[in-house]
């Protein structure tokens, strides 16, 4: 019969003088976190009668000597005692990857083109805002007013301005994006002890037997140098009864562990090991008035003082140190071990505070942090379409479809491929998306819907005397229309400035302006929402006034807030 018994780790140190028997092992199973991964080894060894000390060898530097963890079992009884890691010498080939360094450099290079591009293109806005708000009555000849004719013109040629510097800031924007995702996922892969001449890690491991014993053990440690990205799939269909997405999750896996990953069980978690483990504490803050600084050190020695003695008196005595020779030994009888069965691993397994996707079969990881894909989830649901549209910005509404997630697991942030009617239409993103959560995904520009916008109106006092109040009145109109066959719904959004100086008021004008549905979209401040079912071959007007008043011997200035934190939401980035 087969002894069992998992050992209770002691990082103490080993037995010097016990004789030394290898422990030869492979790597049987890899739990793999986003941000590191576990290992686990299956090893083979005969023990000695009496005290010895079974030696792991060769592991990686970048092990967490606090995460090792040994199980073992054999034809006869024996126990576990201390486990001792040791620092040697490592091999002194070199391992730089040129290639995921120039690739690197490459993308780094990108990355500073780019940023000039948006720090241009930002300027160009900047410039035409200025000019859009002088206003047609102060660009003729002389700073003179405009002719009434000519306002037209000037509208155009500002909104159109406005059009082609945001698309040219949104797509440079979305390219920034994708290369400095792909920058921070090869830094990821480097490998953390790589270089020349890094040490290695044993592992010896002090055991007892009272007769000689053939020995199987079971090694666990976490190692930096892994981690594994979701990637995302959606695939819209359109032209059936209903609309439906297909979507496939899928996992992008590296790893520059220093060890070989080869014909191993794969599990994924989505627990971030490296994280903290607890909200931070806040520190209370003291308002006093301000003292020199002779005074100010004198009275923090004498309140540290007066805490010190205040210690003193609560703290109780001092319990006795355990022995530092303790060690835990133990093993199991035979009718103990027959009630021991293995436990079956589900594909997913959500519990309440992460899932684990166990990938079916067995697979290889390449050591140079090459991508390894594998297939998660794949499901269906009922879309509900409808399209957006922010015409300040761009004179195009975009589809979007809608579904509510329902899978046990969540949709952990992530890039997601978007097809429409087996049409590819570009990139977006994933937010965190719990289950329950609905989702919305943009699948690209709806042709069938004419958008138009335009300032109709802009009145601006000037003051006359010292002291008179300013007002700035603009008027804007908006023109949906569709060319669908069916009704479609659709939702335009606007904005007005919004200001926290009680010398600054901004109103809407109720009278000139079309109801909104949302007066404030989420917390996007001055970003109202217009939602509308609009029927075939008709359009919808939507109107927009407000005015701003402010002292006269005052300037205005506008500035663009960021946005706020990333929705459950992903739309496409060409």
């Amino acid at each position: 019969m087969r002894s069992h018994i998992a050992a209770a780790l002691i990082l103490a140190p080993g037995l010097a003088s016990a004789a030394e028997t290898e422990l030869s092992s492979r790597i049987d199973r890899i739990t793999v976190y986003p941000d590191g991964a576990v290992v686990t080894r299956l090893g083979k060894a005969e023990l000695l009668q009496g005290v010895s000390q079974v030696v792991l060898r060769g592991l990686p530097a970048t092990i967490d000597p606090a995460s090792i963890r040994v199980e073992g079992k054999g034809d006869g009884a024996f126990s576990v005692g201390a486990v001792d890691v040791r620092v040697t010498p490592g091999d002194a080939r070199p391992v730089l990857d040129t290639v995921l360094e120039d690739k690197l450099k490459a993308l780094r290079d990108d990355k500073d083109r780019l940023t000039g591009q948006i720090a241009a293109n930002e300027a160009k806005r900047a410039t035409i805002e200025r000019f859009a708000q002088t206003g047609p009555d102060k660009l003729g000849p002389d700073g003179k007013a405009l002719p009434v004719t000519d306002w037209p013109a000037v509208f155009e040629a500002i909104g159109t301005a406005l059009v082609k510097v945001q698309d040219e800031l949104r797509g440079v924007r979305n390219r920034l994006s994708d290369v400095e995702a792909e920058i921070a996922s090869l830094e990821r892969a480097r490998p953390q002890g790589g270089k020349p001449g890094a040490p290695k890690r044993d592992v010896a491991i002090a055991v007892e037997a009272p007769q000689p014993v053939a020995a199987e053990f079971t090694v666990s440690y976490r190692v930096t140098g892994a981690n594994w990205t979701p990637t995302y799939e959606a695939r819209l269909t359109t032209t059936g009864e209903k609309p439906e997405i297909a979507l496939t999750r899928r996992a992008e896996i590296r790893q520059r562990s220093g060890e070989a990953w080869d014909d191993v069980a794969l599990t994924l978690s989505t627990t971030r090991a490296a994280g903290g483990t607890r909200a931070p504490d806040l520190a209370p803050v003291q308002v006093a008035f301000f003292e020199p600084q002779i005074i100010a050190e004198a009275r923090a020695r004498a309140m540290a003082q007066a805490r010190k003695q205040e210690t003193e008196r609560a703290a109780p005595a001092a319990a006795p140190a355990p022995p530092s020779n303790f060690r835990f030994s133990g093993g199991v009888s035979r009718d103990e071990l027959r009630v021991a069965a293995d436990a079956q691993v589900a594909t997913i397994e959500a519990g309440a505070y992460q899932a684990n996707f166990q990938v079916p079969g067995r697979a290889s990881v390449p050591q140079d942090g090459a991508a390894k894909t594998v297939v998660l989830t794949q499901r269906r649901a009922d879309a509900t379409l409808a399209a957006r549209t922010v015409p300040e910005l761009e004179l195009k509404a975009y589809l979007e479809a809608g579904f509510t997630h329902e899978e046990e697991a969540p949709l952990l942030p992530g890039r997601v491929a978007l097809h429409r009617d087996g049409t590819y239409v570009g990139m977006g993103q994933f937010g965190l998306v719990a289950p329950g959560d609905k989702v919305e995904l943009g699948f690209g520009a709806d042709d069938r819907i004419k958008v138009s916008y335009a300032p109709v109106k802009r009145r601006e006092n000037e003051p006359s005397w010292l002291g008179q109040t300013r007002t700035d009145q603009r008027e804007f109109r908006t023109v949906v229309k569709s060319l669908h066959s069916k009704p479609v719904k659709i939702t335009v959004l606007e904005r007005i400035p919004f200001s926290e100086s009680s010398a600054i008021t901004v109103e809407t004008i109720a009278a000139l302006t079309t109801p909104p549905t949302e007066k404030q979209v989420g917390d996007r401040r001055g970003v109202s929402s217009w939602t509308f079912d609009l029927q075939p071959a008709s359009e919808k007007e939507i109107k927009l006034t407000y005015r701003i008043k402010w002292p006269g011997d005052r300037e205005l200035s506008y500035e663009q807030q960021p946005m706020p934190g990333p929705e459950p939401v992903a739309r496409p980035m060409n």
